[in-house]
């Protein structure tokens, strides 16, 4: 059986909110670009032009990343079943590609500098200064905002720009310590402190290139539908503990989880008995559905159950078992043990449509379906009924006193038979015309065994219509006396 519940269709992925949120980052990032380079190039310092550099692939960044948060919020289509959630990673995957190529740009010119020291010639201004401590502003400002977007909508792009933002500051203060030191070496004439600018170059450049495989990292494990970090251990343990105390699961046979953008897929399959009904089946379905959910807000799951044999069957179970499994029904399965072997006999119902013949070869090959299953069984009986595919026709009777009366006093010969009413008797039962069918209500014990219920139940009804051979049924529903005072 296999059931699947959306949950993507009722989770917010906040649409207007991401690309508000990218469109403020990509206005941030081109203010403090501009400002970084102009600086930059104003004063020479290397250290502002690496940060311009950094600022730069911001937001060529934060453009791929708006882009990609207004194609991967579209719905699934007949093309694409998962959604366009994985767009955002591929914007991921191409920052990264920028972010280490900035690397290799920023490295290079730092070690130039150093080794021709006529270049590190540096303008004193204000304005780096300014520059900077304004960016660090703006960079804590937009981290904190992205993050909090990137947290509550499952972002990956979001959150790359978040973590772009935040190692900005770093960067920028690395950049501000190396051209202060720059300046003072100049000014108090000592060399060593002169090449404080390429050396903060160096250190954005090692920043860039440790987010960048952070980032790649995640990006790759995201296409290759790896299971989230976050999710290995602990909930996937504390998730198969839950879902293996869920009444009616005997184990998680697997578990597959994997992130498309914002949204989680889960891919379950759970050992179930099966002596289940379908019915049951799904309820518990329902309940583990419930489970994951609960653990991953808005998950899509999908759940496979395998039907599962247990230690503690009885032979009856393994019968009806495999009479399930063919998709027959059996009732009266009576079991007896003698001789060293198990001595079975069953009622099957097949269509009344159905010829001799038919009938038969579904009977044997569901008994060689049960022998296979029950080795231990020595003989097996099978009664064949047909089952009734029309209504039949009945038609009311006045209930004769007589009948009643008669009733009433076949069940004063079972001590254990509190009381006998809502009589009915009815006349044409099975198609008969002259059939007669009686039905009635029969108060017992509250805690009386159902083994002892079916035995006095049986013996009422034999006696019964062994007295009155024009009765051709009897059914009797058995009450509890708490019941039949209410």
């Amino acid at each position: 059986m296999l059931s699947r519940m959306a949950g993507l269709m009722t989770t917010d992925h906040g649409g207007a909110a991401k690309r508000a949120a990218a469109m403020s980052s990509l206005g941030a990032a081109f203010g403090i670009t501009l400002l970084k380079l102009m600086t930059g190039v104003l004063t020479g310092s290397l250290g502002m032009l690496s940060e311009a550099a950094h600022s730069g692939i911001d937001l060529i960044a934060a453009g791929v990343t708006l882009m990609a948060i207004r194609v991967s919020d579209k719905p699934p289509d007949s093309e694409h079943n998962y959604g366009h959630g994985k767009l955002e990673s591929l914007s991921a995957a191409f920052e990264a590609v920028l972010m280490i190529g900035s690397c290799v740009w920023i490295g290079r010119e730092a070690v130039l500098r150093i080794l021709h020291h006529e270049h590190l010639e540096l303008k004193w201004s204000v304005w780096p200064f300014l520059v900077l401590l304004l960016s660090i502003a703006v960079d804590f400002s937009r981290s904190r905002g992205l993050h909090k977007i990137a947290k509550q909508y499952n972002s990956d792009a979001l959150e790359a720009d978040a973590l772009h933002f935040g190692t900005d500051i770093w960067s920028s203060a690395a950049v501000l310590v190396g051209l202060l030191a720059t300046f003072v070496g100049e000014r108090f004439h000592i060399p060593a402190m002169e090449y404080a600018d390429p050396v903060a170059a160096l250190v954005v450049a090692a920043i860039i290139l440790r987010v960048t495989w952070e980032l790649g990292r995640r990006t790759m494990d995201t296409l290759l539908d790896a299971t989230p970090p976050e999710m290995r251990a602990q909930i996937q343990n504390d998730l198969k503990q839950e879902l293996t105390a869920t009444e009616g699961v005997l184990g998680v046979e697997r578990m597959r989880v994997r992130r498309s953008g914002p949204d989680t897929f889960v891919d379950l399959t759970l050992q179930l008995p099966r002596s289940l009904t379908f019915q049951r089946s799904e309820q518990i379905v329902f309940a583990a559905t419930e489970a994951v959910q609960k653990r991953l807000p808005g998950a899509d799951v999908v759940v496979h159950t395998v039907p599962t044999a247990t230690l503690g069957e009885s032979v009856f179970d393994r019968i009806r078992a495999v009479a399930s499994r063919s998709n027959l029904a059996i009732h009266d399965v009576s079991v007896q043990e003698y001789n060293g072997g198990l001595h079975v006999e069953q009622h099957l119902e097949v269509p009344e449509t159905l010829s001799l013949r038919e009938a038969h070869e579904i009977a044997t090959q569901l008994e060689t379906a049960i022998r296979a299953e029950v080795p231990r069984i020595a003989t097996l009986l099978t009664h064949i009924e047909s089952e009734p595919a029309t209504i039949a026709t009945a038609a009311s009777m006045e209930a004769s006193k007589n009948l009643e009366q008669q009733l009433k006093q076949t069940a004063s010969h079972f001590p254990e038979i509190m009381d006998v009413h809502e009589i009915t008797v009815t006349r044409g039962h099975g198609g008969a015309a002259n059939s007669v069918q009686v039905n009635c209500h029969c108060t017992l014990p509250d805690e009386l065994p159902m083994e002892a219920v079916h035995e006095i139940i049986t013996n009422f009804e034999s006696e019964f219509r062994l007295d009155h051979p024009q009765v051709s049924r009897v059914l009797i529903h058995p009450e509890p006396a708490t019941d039949n005072r209410r």
